[in-house]
């Protein structure tokens, strides 16, 4: 026994070893610089970017989101789900101790190899009761890379709920804008209406009086009806905007309180960062290195069933056929084995296993490289659109002022009777055509800046986080998955 005890230890001891690769972070060459110079302005992303818009409003919506938000609660759950199989995983470092009890009520044959007795009772009770344990010494680091792929799985489903933060934020931001865009053109809408009602009705007494003819008429209430005819589309479009963000906030579709309108909005500066650190912070980066990561030590998993495993089982505890003498000394029973299996010929299942575990591995490290590709080219996408947006609602706010003037001028022309009603229709419709694009590019201006915002995936997510953790939660998923850090598993995830 105390032989079979001192293997025991020196087996353990010098079970260090995990087969297979270690991982290394694959080396990413990164421009040196974005296509858009911005003055360096790191520290606007690490702030809760949304409240410089200066709207309580948007700033309330953001806030219900991230407590009400669906997505984030599933996401929240997932990171749970892969927080309780790591468990589950470490826990085989450990002996799985356990018991057992079982009485039952047996009839011996009487005619069987060893006959009883004349006169025996062939019925008879056993009890049996007992303590067990196993336990199987990770020789070869099965379980250790078992335990770092595992591990890697919690901070990739965590990168993926912040993630999840990262959209559910922007996009509550772009679509409250999206709304008070359609507001205001909705207003420009009514109120052109309004104009060309009350030039109608002017037309009307004008055409009766024999001033103007059945043709300017028909222009007017041709005009008339266009302006008409976008207002039940705009107040389509506010509806179905209402709609989207009420999902987005957690609650069944209804109308969203307004704050500030569109122009009053404060226009928040663009974060300015090296490439570089953009993969030190952005979520869907982080979550693709942490599922490299758990390719790689499935690796390392798979070709540890090459090796043998070597476990240990126990028992003790007590079997009579009386229960008064269930649990004294005589009833005592007992064992302890060792056993040592590995494989000899598996006919290709094990180096099956070992092909698709290396074949995973290259196939995260592709989509690895690809979401670092993307994220570069996202951020570029959005710097540019942030800049020629600005440009483009720089000019179509000059445009309307020029056809604004431009349309009084040929109205006082046609009460002076030096033109035509046909220049006054031209003028205003280009006018009313204009304002519409001017204000949507304001918002495609405003929803660009926050495409930056989530292109850079910056540290306000820190910022962000706790408001998206539930009630009552002490312990947010991403302090529960770093506290398993460096834990039995000895993952190596960076």
């Amino acid at each position: 026994m105390k032989r079979l005890l001192l293997s025991i230890l020196l087996i353990t001891l010098t079970a260090g070893c995990a087969v297979g690769p270690d991982y290394r972070r694959p080396v990413v060459e990164t421009p040196e610089a974005w296509r858009v110079e911005y003055s360096y302005a790191a520290e606007v992303a690490n702030t809760r970017w949304w409240q410089q818009f200066d709207d309580p409003a948007l700033n309330q919506l953001i806030d219900v989101a991230l407590r009400e938000n669906k997505d984030l609660a599933i996401a929240a759950a997932r990171v749970d789900r892969f927080l309780g199989a790591l468990t589950t995983t470490r826990g085989q470092f450990f002996p799985q101790i356990g018991y057992n009890l079982d009485a039952s009520r047996n009839r011996a044959s009487e005619v069987g190899v060893t006959p009883l007795p004349s006169g025996t009772d062939p019925y008879y009770n056993l009890y049996q009761g007992g303590l067990t344990a196993a336990w199987e010494i990770d020789l070869f680091g099965r379980v250790r890379r078992l335990s770092e792929a595992a591990q890697a799985n919690v901070m990739a489903s965590e990168q993926a709920r912040r993630g999840v933060i990262l959209s559910v934020v922007t996009t509550v931001a772009t679509s409250y804008i999206g709304l008070r865009a359609l507001d205001r053109q909705l207003e420009i809408a009514r109120a052109t209406a309004k104009n060309y009602a009350d030039t109608l009705a002017l037309f009307e007494l004008r055409y009766k009086g024999g001033v103007v003819s059945l043709v300017e008429l028909s222009q007017v209430q041709s005009q008339y009806q266009q302006a008409l005819a976008a207002v039940p589309s705009l107040e389509r479009q506010v509806a179905v905007q209402e709609n989207l963000i009420s999902i987005l906030i957690g609650r069944n579709p209804g109308a969203i309180p307004r704050g500030k309108i569109i122009a009053q909005l404060v226009l928040p500066p663009v974060p300015g960062d090296l490439p570089a650190s953009l993969l030190e912070r952005r979520p869907d980066v982080l979550q693709a290195e942490q599922n490299l990561v758990a390719a790689n030590a499935s690796i390392g998993a798979a070709k540890a069933l090459y090796f043998p495993s070597f476990s240990i089982t126990g028992l003790a505890g007590s079997v009579s056929t009386a229960l008064s003498d269930f649990g004294t000394s005589p009833a005592a029973s007992g064992s302890l084995a060792a056993t040592l299996a590995g494989p000899l010929f598996t006919f290709g299942t094990v180096s099956g296993q070992v092909a698709a575990a290396k074949a995973g591995q290259r196939e995260a490290l592709i989509f690895y490289q690809q979401v670092i590709q993307n994220a570069l080219r996202e951020t570029n996408d959005a710097l540019v659109g942030s800049q020629k947006k600005g440009e483009e609602f720089v000019a179509l706010d000059k445009r309307v002022e020029a056809l604004r003037e431009y349309a009084r001028l040929s109205r006082l022309r046609f009460d002076n009777g030096t033109a035509s009603y046909l220049e006054v229709l031209y003028a205003e419709n280009e006018l009313f055509g204009s304002e519409l694009a001017a204000v949507r590019a304001q918002a495609e201006r405003y929803a660009e800046l926050i495409n930056v915002y989530k292109a850079f995936g910056g540290g306000w997510l820190d910022l962000a986080d706790p408001l998206a953790t539930p009630s009552g939660q002490t312990q947010g998923p991403a302090t529960a998955a770093a506290a398993t850090q460096g834990a039995a598993g000895g993952a190596v995830a960076p």
